[in-house]
């Protein structure tokens, strides 16, 4: 016999299914039954609010903020996954006013995808970081001891103040600055690393961070077990890892290797397993931080051309770099950042240009000589870089003019000599070389007496593609051989002038070209 009309199974009560028509009776429920509804309502309404925005009311109340109105060409939540991060709804959060434009401060300079209508990748606003940094130290277990309950002095230092900016799905982006600017923790908010202090980010799409060496790697498991292991963390299955582990293997170029401890792996063979990991990972957004710069050169080319893949398949990325020609070449936009604030965002040419001057403003302190330079024949004293007014610099704009001076102290009589100069790029690769003899008026070699100093001054147009380069000085006799030679006497930075990734001057030309209509020869 089945259970009457209206019973409820293992509830030990048996309700009228027509007590709900008389508002006079009300069913009375299991109270356990109860509990495991009110469970179940709890549990929908925060499924319901999750994508929700919070702000943190004066009275500590947390009061409901509407989503943020979309604007054209931007996908709304439901149109795309997303994620946030550093909503208040976390504990020590704060929020600021949101905006929906960079701050004031953020200068904006043209860029290649400045009109472009593709929904956004990343929305990032006011994203603040700071750290608490302890200025007095306990030394000792015996000092805890002594002192427990002694105050820690601390000083703040604001990683990130303000930082706002979107980068839209297919865009190669590049964030440059010195070191200590922020680009760096502005990367390790992006790959939830670090949370914001405030702020908020949102971001579309799978993503496959690239930071820093041996993040993620477990160093007693084998290469082939990292592999399984980093594929599943970026968001695929067992299986899909498998079935990739090959291609990973094949293109970090370790065959040999794959079963071997990554404890027993070099810093090189580590970087090669990383970012093929990231590759393989065929993640919507990249993340990648300069240290591939310590791979070896044939990996480094394998990476332009994954880069150039990449960039065409529409891959989201951002390169946090110091070389100005990487961004140049690649990102269709770039961001500079000084002090954690963003300085100017858009055209990688005019971000470039910005960012040497930052490094090496006009009016710096020219490179110092390491210590005192010389042999028991002569010896420099001084060595400077300046323009045409004879203000020292470390810098100078592609087609302007430059003045290379050096000052020497002749320690003994000599008949004679000779100065010149060779020019080098950071590779060392010498560019040109020019010189003198010293003569007098007449172009008489001169005798040097001990004691007297000797000035030399060379002044060239710069047309050296942009880029950092080196000086070298040397002295030779006039009777022959070489009286003095200093390596790296002067490093100098060339911005500016035409895009090129080819060569190290850019000298003038005048190209022309005939055509011949119908003509098939």
């Amino acid at each position: 016999m089945g259970p009457a009309p209206g019973a409820r199974a293992g509830s030990g009560q048996v309700l009228d299914p027509h007590a709900r028509l008389d508002p006079g009776r009300v069913p009375q429920a299991d109270p356990r039954t109860a509990r495991a509804q009110r469970r179940r309502v709890r549990h929908r309404s925060r499924r319901a609010g999750g994508d929700r925005v919070h702000r943190r009311a004066p009275q500590g109340r947390r009061l409901p903020v509407p989503a943020p109105s979309r604007r054209p060409g931007q996908q709304s939540a439901g149109q795309c996954p997303s994620r946030a991060f550093g909503d208040p709804g976390q504990k020590g959060a704060r929020r600021r006013p949101q905006r929906d434009s960079p701050p004031e401060a953020t200068t904006i300079v043209g860029s290649q995808l400045g009109g472009s209508e593709a929904p956004l990748a990343i929305e990032a606003r006011d994203l603040e970081k700071a750290f608490r940094i302890p200025t007095n130290r306990v030394d000792s277990i015996k000092e805890r001891i002594v002192r427990p309950l002694a105050s820690r002095e601390v000083r703040v230092l604001r990683a990130l103040d303000g930082v706002s900016f979107d980068i839209r799905q297919g865009e190669f982006f590049g964030i440059v600055g010195r070191n200590g600017s922020g680009k760096s923790t502005l990367l390790k908010l992006l790959a939830s690393i670090y949370r914001a202090d405030a702020g908020k980010i949102r971001m579309a799409g799978r993503l496959a961070p690239f930071i820093e060496l041996g993040v993620g790697f477990n160093m007693d498991l084998t290469a082939r077990e990292n592999v399984v292991l980093n594929g599943v963390m970026m968001g695929l299955t067992p299986r899909e890892t498998r079935e990739r582990l090959d291609a990973v293997i094949e293109f970090a170029e370790l065959e040999e290797f794959v079963d071997l401890k990554l404890k027993n792996y070099s810093s090189g063979m580590l970087i090669r397993l990383a970012f093929s990991v990231m590759l393989q990972a065929d993640a919507d957004v990249l993340l990648i931080d300069e240290v591939l710069a310590v791979g070896d050169a044939s990996f480094q080319q394998k990476c332009a051309d994954a880069f150039h893949q990449m960039k065409a398949a529409g891959k989201t990325i951002v390169l946090v770099t110091h070389e100005m020609s990487t961004v140049e070449e690649y990102c269709h936009r770039a961001m500079l950042i000084a002090g954690g604030k963003i300085q100017c965002i858009g055209d990688p040419d005019e971000v470039g240009r910005r960012y040497l001057r930052l490094n090496f403003e006009k009016g710096a302190q020219p490179s110092a000589l390491a210590a005192a330079q010389g042999s028991d024949e002569v010896s420099l004293i001084d060595a400077r870089i300046e323009d045409r007014d004879g203000v020292g610099l470390t810098n100078s704009e592609h087609g302007s003019k430059l003045r290379v001076r050096v000052t020497l102290a002749i320690l003994r009589d000599s008949p004679g000599m000779a100065v010149g100069f060779i020019v080098a790029d950071a590779d060392g690769t010498a560019v040109f070389q020019f010189g003198t003899p010293v003569t007098d008026e007449e172009g008489e070699l001169l005798e040097l007496a001990k004691g007297s100093r000797v000035t030399v001054t060379a002044e060239i147009e710069n047309l050296l593609v942009p880029g950092r380069y080196f000086v070298h000085c040397g002295v030779t006799r006039s009777t022959g051989g070489a009286a003095l030679y200093v390596h790296d006497c002067l490093d100098f930075v060339v911005y500016g002038g035409p895009p090129t990734t080819h060569g190290l001057v850019s000298l003038p030309s005048l190209i022309s070209a005939d055509v011949e209509v119908g003509s098939t020869r």
